[in-house]
């Protein structure tokens, strides 16, 4: 435990935007295929199933199966961050996991407020966090160097 320390507001973030292109790359030629170009520059909100699918549904199973096998996204893995049960440290249950999921939306309704809360509180926990009982911890142990005789 004395090489984690809470994960910030910055960080998250990156982990954030590293989540966001790898979902991109996956949808971005998936939904041009089905619906061609004008879906990127059309005046409609919703194109019918495949966008709600691709953009919404299966995102947050993608989310969440990530969350409840690894602890993290492949963005927070990238940046050595997990999320852990804010009571124990340890492994949060699958319902805090699809719980903080959905809470996602209620810090994002009031102009990401419950996003921003990040940076403000002292256990750098949105209200996402808080409403599901977990916090987001960094793992700042160094790697050690092994050479092949070594091993």
């Amino acid at each position: 435990m004395k090489d984690l320390e809470y994960a910030g507001f910055w960080v998250r973030t990156g982990a954030a935007l590293i989540d966001s292109i790898l979902i991109l790359i996956i949808i971005m030629p998936i939904l041009t295929l089905i619906y061609g170009s004008d879906y990127w520059g059309g005046k409609s909100y919703f194109w019918g199933f495949w966008d709600l699918m691709f953009n919404y549904i299966l995102p947050a199973i993608a989310v969440i199966l990530f969350w409840v096998y690894k602890s993290a996204t492949p963005g927070k893995m990238a940046l050595k961050l997990s999320i852990v049960d804010a009571k124990t440290g340890g492994k949060p249950s699958t319902g805090q996991l699809v719980g903080r999921y959905f809470a996602y939306y209620i810090s994002t309704i009031p102009l990401f407020l419950g996003i921003i809360w990040v940076g403000i509180d002292k256990r750098k926990q949105g209200w996402h966090d808080k409403l599901a009982g977990t916090v987001v911890v960094r793992n700042t142990a160094k790697e050690t160097v092994q050479f092949e005789s070594q091993v």
